[in-house]
């Protein structure tokens, strides 16, 4: 498992940015198109698009709080600072890996629950919704410090 310091001394890893609400707003967009082609999609492609609408769910998060990440592992790791419950990281970093197992591997596609996909991306809309100026703060200086 990667470290939040390990993720800050990366290129493309933890840089804290100015809060955006557009670009959080435009990753929730992006996370429901996801979640549409999911429940077209069978197969590897179901696995894919799953794994993309809680990423992006996810990382419209951080944009609301103003932390940009490009590695993907960093970005799951920032979920704790987001009150994650641990559950919900392992749930993530589970699908991610299936993800990577079907579309890098070409093994077959695991059973996607869809419902628990539609209900991560819900719980991120909800947290966005919770987070205000003081709360974001708390986050940013938290993160910083690694």
């Amino acid at each position: 498992m990667v470290t939040i310091k390990w993720c800050l001394q990366q290129k493309n890893g933890i840089e804290l940015i100015e809060p955006n609400e557009n670009l959080c707003n435009a990753y929730f967009i992006d996370a429901d198109d996801s979640l549409k082609a999911m429940d077209k999609n069978e197969g590897k492609w179901k696995v894919v698009t799953a794994y993309y609408a809680c990423y992006n769910a996810l990382y419209a998060l951080l944009m609301k709080v103003g932390i940009k990440c490009e590695i993907h592992d960093c970005t799951l790791s920032l979920m704790s600072f987001l009150e994650f419950i641990p559950a919900e990281r392992m749930f993530l970093q589970g699908l991610k890996q299936q993800r990577i197992d079907v579309q890098y591997y070409l093994r077959s596609a695991p059973y996607i629950d869809t419902l628990q996909i539609k209900k991560f991306v819900a719980d991120c809309k909800s947290k966005a919704g919770s987070l205000h100026l003081d709360k974001i703060d708390k986050i940013r200086r938290s993160v910083k410090n690694g």
